[in-house]
């Protein structure tokens, strides 16, 4: 049976969102099969933070950084990288700037092929 996973995330309160998160980083902690404690000591935290986290406290974005590092998570911040991308107008420019062609690299004997 498919679950729908999607969330609508504007509707939910700042408090809600935390919980997801804390629900989140417990759910992959468990599945590591790793305790609070091994968590907290490989990010350099105590344990209590953690704990904070899964029960839907706020804690401050570096500690949630530094446990999504020991959970080998940060993975999950590629929704932030930002792309360049050219405008449509430039992309017409460089596409039509492509070579045809290959040309040749004896001048002298392009001039006595036209001759």
């Amino acid at each position: 049976m498919m679950v729908n996973t999607n969330k609508n995330w504007r509707a939910l309160t700042d408090k809600a969102i935390i919980r997801e998160i804390g629900a989140y980083v417990k759910h992959y902690r468990l599945q590591q099969n790793k305790t609070q404690a091994l968590i907290a000591s490989q990010a350099g935290l105590n344990r209590w933070t953690i704990s904070q986290l899964e029960n839907g406290e706020a804690i401050s974005l570096q500690s949630l950084i530094q446990i999504l590092r020991a959970l080998d998570l940060l993975h999950i911040f590629d929704v932030f990288k930002i792309e360049k991308q050219l405008s449509p107008l430039r992309m017409a420019k460089l596409e039509h700037q492509e070579r045809k062609r290959a040309r040749s690299t004896n001048i002298k004997r392009d001039i006595e092929d036209i001759w």
